[in-house]
């Protein structure tokens, strides 16, 4: 094993976002040893990205909130959890003993670790939003715009347009109009669900974030030109992006433009969990597969917790708590007793972090026909297939996600469905008539992130090390027999 990564830990938590360090300081303060693992070189996650070591005036470009995220970190530096960076999880295997193992490649060499509780922390990720003309170079997400932003202070040169749904827009190009950039539009979809969700406005009235979310939403369209209502979306260009076309009260109009960011919000990310065994449901609103969980983040198998983004789409606000309540009932699994106020705390700010959330998901969610393209619009980048081949796809009879894999290999690139997934469910739904929870979403299996033979190979041998190769696939009882030799 390497020094860093120890055989074993009580309690393994995955992802250094908000909720994961939230998880891990509730959980060391009950005297739990903790090994909180992450991807990326310093703790904070997405929203709190690089914030411990961004200078000054990156932090008050990126607002308050953002800077803020600096005491966290800093308190969770001093918890006493053993964090270790660099390190990519590839599955989380329970086995029938009730005992979870955690498959992690770090420094060239993958690993196998051996828990009694794991908490997933892993947020979510931006959703594609696959509009013709998205592939161009010059067109990148929002979220991934505001890492580069986030990381290492890079911002847009030329004419920069914001496009599509979600409250990202608003505060990505608020933190551009504090560092000096004016984007030269924000063109918005509707969202189908912002007259049922006026009726959930009394409560995000109540909200904390109410008046943060309505001063940002001001100060840009102060300085910005808001579209607002277009119908559907496409990026101009032949070598790269020159100009986002958008179509408002059935006509089209055009922007010039040097770089195209698009947006569609965010979804839980699933792959850790779903290789794990863990059921998923359809949430019509935000239209994506989120993980089963109760309400503390229990999932269906025995120790195995989620808390904040991966469990459900609610923001760093809801993830702080979401993060204390999953490591409190880690906890009880363990065998620790949870003080009765602590646990009454966490709840209180769960449900105050929660308020004005069904408002926020109804006003921000995207349309279904923004998300599901047609003709020549590639779906799955990896495998370069298009919309349109898909939907024949779907009436030759293909019936889910997993069986377009046997007739495009959609999903069996690089990304592993990361780019592809939702946008398969929502191209078929349409296609057939039938609902994404009838369709499902494409199969996510162990290992979940690359791995060489090489690797592999240095792996134990037995039950854990046979499944990161195979999966849950059953081996036959005897060789397969072999097609007769030719005479």
């Amino acid at each position: 094993m390497s020094p860093q990564i120890p055989e074993a830990a009580e309690l393994v938590i995955i992802g250094a976002g908000p909720a994961g360090m939230a998880a891990a300081i509730e959980a060391r303060a009950a005297g739990t040893e903790v090994l909180l693992l992450d991807e990326t070189s310093a703790a904070g996650g997405q929203i709190w990205r690089a914030v411990g070591t961004a200078p000054e005036a990156r932090k008050t470009l990126l607002g308050k909130e953002y800077a803020a995220g600096a005491a966290l970190v800093s308190e969770f530096a001093a918890c006493g959890a053993q964090h270790v960076s660099g390190v990519s999880v590839w599955g989380v295997m329970p086995d029938e003993n009730g005992r979870l193992r955690i498959g992690v490649r770090h420094n060239c060499a993958a690993r196998l670790i051996e828990a009694r509780a794991v908490i997933l922390a892993t947020g979510a990720q931006e959703r594609p939003l696959p509009v013709p003309g998205w592939t161009l170079p010059g067109v990148m997400g929002a979220g991934a715009a505001q890492i580069a932003l986030k990381s290492g202070g890079l911002l847009p040169e030329g004419r920069c347009v914001l496009a599509g749904v979600g409250p990202l827009l608003y505060l990505l190009a608020d933190q551009f109009l504090r560092a000096g950039i004016i984007p030269a539009a924000l063109v918005e979809t509707p969202s189908p669900h912002r007259r049922t969700a006026l009726t959930h406005l009394p409560g995000f009235l109540r909200a904390p974030t109410f008046r943060k979310g309505a001063g940002l939403m001001a100060r840009v369209r102060r300085k910005v030109p808001v579209i607002a209502g277009a119908e559907a979306l496409e990026v101009r260009g032949d070598s790269k992006a020159k100009a986002l076309r958008y179509k408002r009260g059935g006509a089209w109009q055009e922007i010039e433009a040097d770089l195209v960011l698009l947006h569609a919000g965010v979804v839980p990310s699933l792959h850790l969990s779903v290789a794990a065994g863990v059921p998923t449901r359809w949430n019509d609103v935000l239209r994506c597969f989120e993980p089963e969980t109760d309400e503390l983040g229990a999932t269906a198998i025995a120790g195995l917790y989620i808390a904040g983004d991966g469990a459900g789409i609610g923001g760093a606000e809801r993830a702080l708590p979401s993060g204390r309540r999953a490591a409190q009932a880690a906890l009880e699994h363990l065998g620790h007793n949870i003080d009765p106020a602590r646990r009454d705390a966490a709840r209180k700010d769960w449900h105050k972090a929660d308020l004005g959330r069904a408002f926020i998901d109804r006003w921000f969610a995207p349309p279904p026909a923004l998300l599901a393209p047609r003709g020549d619009t590639l779906a799955c980048r990896c495998e370069e297939v298009t919309a349109g081949a898909i939907r024949e796809a779907a009436r030759l009879g293909a019936p889910g996600p997993n069986q377009l894999k046997t007739y495009l290999r959609c999903g069996m690139g690089p990304c592993q469905g990361r780019m592809c997934a939702a946008s398969i469910t929502e191209i078929m739904a349409e296609e057939t008539g039938r609902t994404p929870a009838e369709l499902g979403h494409l199969r996510f299996r162990t290992p979940v992130r690359p791995l060489s033979l090489g690797e592999l190979a240095q792996l134990p041998a037995g039950e854990n090390a046979r499944r990161a190769v195979l999966g849950d696939a059953e081996l036959p009882d005897t060789p397969l027999p072999l097609p007769p030799r030719a005479r």
